[in-house]
């Protein structure tokens, strides 16, 4: 099944406070003398749209690895999947989108776990009021895993299928990285050549075979 490219609209944080706005402007057409059914509607209806807010509110200040965003605060508990580089005549690697807004959390990486360093691929990460579903790359060569960006399109189009089926079973995918450059703005590289030796979750992997999951946490 292909992985979904956005957000569900109901699920998407800003929708109870627009809707909530909304209702809230309507009720300044409403007539003092009109239909007092309307009236009462129309209350009910906001206490609704305000416990949804509510409701949306104490869901998202729940603590959970990868949290609604896609950032992870920890590796434990997480079961890893090593996608090493493969050997190439030529070394392709992928740049990673959004660096230029993470330069911190990128220069704390590279001070805590040096140049040269895994990321973890973590599928359905997405930014603040977009509902569009992103790869989202989180730096673990550090004291504790930093988001560095997105992939690119082209390279997300590429694998969404595989790693979301991953992502399904528990599995995140770690990726060899380099930072690139000695001081800001710091680049970040993925090598994902090791996705190719990679099974989806209806695919039985051979003994051995690259990408066999490794403990939790590891």
């Amino acid at each position: 099944m292909p992985a979904p490219r956005s957000k569900p609209l109901h699920a998407w944080e800003p929708l109870p406070f627009l809707v909530l706005v909304g209702l809230l402007l309507l009720t300044g057409v409403i007539r003092p003398d009109g239909p007092l059914v309307v009236f009462w509607l129309l209350v009910v209806a906001v206490l609704a749209a305000l416990a949804w807010l509510v409701v949306s509110l104490v869901q998202a200040s729940r603590r959970t690895n990868p949290d609604q965003w896609g950032d992870l605060s920890t590796l434990e508990g997480l079961e890893l999947i090593d996608a090493p580089r493969r050997e190439r005549v030529v070394r392709t690697v992928v740049p990673v989108e959004d660096a230029n807004r993470h330069q911190p959390a990128i220069e704390l990486a590279r001070l805590h776990g040096g140049a040269e360093q895994h990321a973890v691929l973590v599928p359905r990460a997405n930014r603040w009021l977009s509902r569009r579903y992103r790869i989202g790359v989180q730096l673990v060569g550090g004291d504790r895993p930093r988001h560095a960006g997105f992939l690119g399109s082209a390279a997300q189009e590429r694998w969404v299928d595989l790693l979301d089926g991953l992502r399904q079973r528990g599995g995140y995918v770690r990726v060899p990285a380099i930072i690139v450059g000695a001081a800001r703005p710091f680049r970040v590289e993925l090598d994902l050549s090791g996705l190719e030796g990679l099974h989806g979750p209806d695919t039985p992997e051979a003994p051995g075979a690259p990408g066999a999951p490794i403990a939790p946490g590891e």
